[in-house]
């Protein structure tokens, strides 16, 4: 693979100490990682420049080689090159070649040992799932670090109202009342765990007031049908990204998924024969099997045939930019935000969910039942689905009342 990188003067790449007899190897594991012919010169030309920091050091041979030299080496190129992160790249590949042992991991601080014992409860005595642990910790760090809780271990035993509001009116200064109000769940559930624990005494965690955030107070936010189809055609399937954001929309529009959903689809999770497409969904916990309808099926074989793939990944959809991996949903909002822009189309909407929405409207509009809208969207309740009804404006004109006068104005108008 290297004589291909440098047909030329591959030999000196060879050659180098310290490093030299895994060039090659490094060579095509950048290539599997989806670097392009370019930038795999670049790191490999960084990859010289730490053989010989690691020559200068004494260091002669692989086996000598510690993850400190490698950090050293990088504290060593920031202040000379711009793009010295390519020395991690470097050692990302000589740890998954077992030729360097990362240093075991620190002794967790005590804000880790509470945070984690906190998550601990989430899953084991609430039933979260992964992504609502995961937003929780986020949450609960912050308000930890607001505290100085690593600098006084105690802190937390003088608790007070006080310290609870001024993290919320740090909170405010980024958030809206539907986030704010999240946080603010996050934090009664933190207050009260620390009850359980006996960490605080209880009421505190019922002195927390939430702003009001009344149900279905705002419309789902959708497209006009014939809007999605055109974004869908827009999407030019030239090209192997576009070929992958294509069946992932498609999927997103036909059954109403949310991105988190589609980007954990894996190959077992596509029953060809069978017809249907199980889905795990990442909020509810619980598994969906839908039916595979033949225009997907057609779109996820010419995506799977005409984009090749690499690694051991069973996820359907993987990254096509350097480095490579598995794309997370993050990855797909991002990727409808572009291709929106590009279309040219009239939509405000940043994030994929509006083709859920869209999809509900669609088949509400179809006539097609609550019941069964609800069952294809993971809905629990059918109070969830029932929020799509305000959006069939033109059915509800039908229905409405005539608004009755005043009897002055009706003496005016008769």
């Amino acid at each position: 693979m290297i004589t291909q990188m440098f047909p030329r003067d591959f030999q000196k790449y060879l050659d180098l100490p310290v490093l030299g007899s895994l060039m090659d190897a490094y060579a095509v594991w950048l290539f599997e990682q989806q670097y392009t012919r370019s930038v795999s010169q670049r790191h490999l030309n960084m990859a010289a420049r730490v053989c010989k920091f690691l020559k200068s050091r004494g260091i002669h041979c692989v086996e000598d080689v510690s993850e400190s030299d490698l950090q050293d080496c990088y504290q060593s190129f920031r202040r000379k090159f711009p793009r010295a992160g390519r020395v991690h790249v470097l050692m990302r590949f000589l740890v998954e070649q077992a030729m360097v042992q990362l240093s075991p991991a620190p002794e967790p601080s005590h804000k880790e040992i509470l945070l984690n014992k906190f998550l601990d409860h989430l899953r084991e005595e609430r039933g979260c799932v992964s992504s609502t642990v995961r937003q929780q910790g986020s949450v609960i760090s912050k308000f930890l670090d607001l505290l100085k809780y690593e600098e006084t271990h105690n802190r937390l035993a003088s608790l007070s109202i006080t310290d609870i509001e001024d993290f919320i009116q740090h909170m405010t200064k980024r958030m809206g009342r539907v986030s704010l109000r999240q946080v603010i769940s996050i934090l009664r559930n933190f207050l009260c765990f620390l009850v359980v624990e006996e960490v605080i005494p209880p009421g505190l965690e019922n002195q927390v007031d939430a702003p009001c955030i009344y149900r279905q107070e705002k419309l789902p936010r959708s497209l006009p049908w014939s809007t999605v189809r055109a974004f869908l055609q827009s999407i030019d399937r030239n090209t192997a990204i576009g070929k992958r954001d294509y069946a992932i929309f498609s999927l997103i529009a036909t059954y109403g998924l949310r991105a988190c959903d589609v980007a954990n689809l894996k190959l077992e999770d596509i029953k060809w024969r069978a017809k249907c497409i199980r889905i795990h969904q990442t909020k509810t916990g619980s598994p969906l099997e839908l039916p595979l309808i033949d225009e997907v099926g057609s779109v996820l074989y010419n995506y799977l045939k005409g984009v090749p793939r690499y690694g051991d990944y069973r996820h359907v959809f993987l990254r096509l930019e350097a480095p490579g991996g598995i794309l997370k949903s993050q990855a797909i909002i991002g990727a409808f935000g572009r291709w929106a822009q590009k279309s040219g189309l009239d939509i405000p909407c940043k994030g994929t969910h509006c083709l859920r929405h869209s999809f509900a409207l669609h088949m509400c509009r179809r006539d097609i039942s609550l019941k069964t809208i609800g069952d294809i969207l993971g809905h629990r309740i059918p109070e969830s689905t029932s929020g799509y009804i305000r959006l069939k404006t033109e059915d509800l004109r039908e229905v409405a009342l005539n608004v009755p006068l005043p009897v002055e104005v009706q003496k005016e108008v008769y």
